[in-house]
């Protein structure tokens, strides 16, 4: 891939932060461009998600280049790598707005780098656009916050409703629950959002129990669940602790209806790749997948580009999970800034707050906090899979929607114990 797929711009060493630029720096282009500034993960867990998002992100700069850029001035990116390392954050959008002076600013990937730099961008008055942040305005309530993140108003109970909506169309519906979580932003988050849907469906809470996110060994994490003998076990988790944990399930012998619910990771092709046929039975959260009742216009096209891009570059090769929402991101901000007429940051605010925007992934409109105003993610299983291989993930089959029904293509395999064989 042509390294400058991933970077334009001069791009400095971040001052006292740990940080580093992504690439050497390239030139600037002589025609006044809009300079667009964001930390990304290159590196640590969250890198290959990161790297996907930042492809996707790149994609979208070389078409709308291509169309005469934004109000006729060609994009740039400043773009640092936040090492999924949340201190570093702040360091970035600091930098970003006080040396780079970048036009606008987007978030990184994930909850735990959008919310430290919440205050640098509140501080410095900017409109910010963010991706796949759960719930990081609920404390905030920052006017000029909007987020592309698909579960929509209320995040942290719409992002978990799904999987006691799978629940109760199961027979027997479950009744007892555990809940395990990161001692994380995310997990936390999520998880308070668990408990105020087991209320709603009537679901006795059995285990709630945070873990350290240094934790190596789930073993003895699943060894306590499993003594509580629930019928239902929700995890929130991020990549490497979901593999450890759904390793930790089939060495124990996990028994319980339905488990899942909120890990990070099982959409990530390696991931996938990895876990192979250990994922089988599990339901869990998704925000995009190529089946049928998905084909948004546009996102074919956009596919096909992402795959042929990367080959061969250590970027995830199928691209489903973020690398769609990411173009869909940077669409919706050429957009505001196209409605605003300019760089305006309340005017770009108001255009944000005001309009319906046209996608690959669909229609976004934004609603309190900045929340997408109609939730747009999936509860699917894993269902049938045998070994490792790249093939039985790109056809559109694998995993199955079964929530919400204007999108399943499938129903659930239940219990999960049984379904797990």
């Amino acid at each position: 891939m042509d390294r400058r797929t991933f970077t334009a711009g001069v791009i400095g060493a971040i001052g006292g932060a740990a940080a580093a630029p992504l690439l050497p720096g390239i030139a600037r282009a002589a025609d006044n461009p809009i300079r667009i500034g964001f930390g990304m993960a290159q590196t640590g867990p969250l890198a290959a998600n990161g790297k996907s998002a930042l492809l996707g992100m790149n994609i979208w700069k070389d078409d709308i280049n291509a169309k005469g850029g934004i109000l006729g001035r060609p994009v740039e990116f400043v773009v640092y790598d936040d090492q999924s390392q949340p201190s570093v954050v702040p360091g970035i959008y600091t930098k970003l707005l006080d040396v780079d002076k970048v036009d606008l600013v987007v978030s990184g990937y994930g909850t735990n780098v959008i919310a430290p730099a919440m205050p640098v961008i509140i501080g410095h008055n900017r409109t910010f656009l963010s991706l796949f942040g759960l719930a990081v305005n609920h404390n905030f309530h920052y006017p000029k916050y909007f987020t592309i993140t698909p579960t929509g108003p209320d995040a942290a109970i719409s992002s978990t409703v799904g999987f006691f909506e799978v629940g109760e169309m199961q027979n027997p519906k479950p009744k007892t629950l555990a809940i395990v979580a990161a001692d994380a932003e995310y997990p936390r988050t999520a998880a308070d959002g668990v408990v105020t849907n087991a209320k709603k469906f009537g679901w006795q809470i059995v285990y709630n129990k945070t873990y350290p996110p240094t934790t190596t060994d789930y073993t003895p994490v699943i060894r306590a669940v499993q003594a509580t003998n629930p019928d239902a076990v929700f995890v929130a988790s991020y990549p490497l602790d979901s593999v450890g944990i759904i390793h930790a399930a089939n060495e124990v012998g996990l028994k319980t209806n339905l488990f899942g619910g909120g890990m990070v990771g099982l959409q990530t092709t390696s991931v996938k790749q990895e876990l192979g046929p250990l994922m089988n039975g599990i339901v869990n959260y998704d925000f995009w997948i190529p089946a049928p009742t998905m084909k948004f216009p546009g996102v074919d096209e956009f596919l096909k580009t992402y795959q042929d891009k990367a080959k061969g570059s250590g970027v995830d090769p199928l691209g489903y999970y973020l690398a769609p929402w990411a173009y869909a991101y940077m669409q919706v901000l050429s957009d505001a800034v196209t409605g605003a007429g300019g760089l305006d940051q309340d005017k770009i605010a108001d255009n944000l707050r005001t309009r319906t925007f046209k996608t690959i992934m669909g229609d976004i409109a934004f609603g309190p906090d900045g929340e997408l105003s109609e939730p747009h993610d999936l509860m699917v299983q894993y269902q049938h899979l045998t070994g490792n291989s790249l093939d039985q993930f790109n056809t559109g089959k694998q995993p199955v929607i079964l929530w919400p029904p204007k999108y399943a293509d499938g129903k659930a395999l239940y219990p999960y114990t049984e379904a797990r064989k």
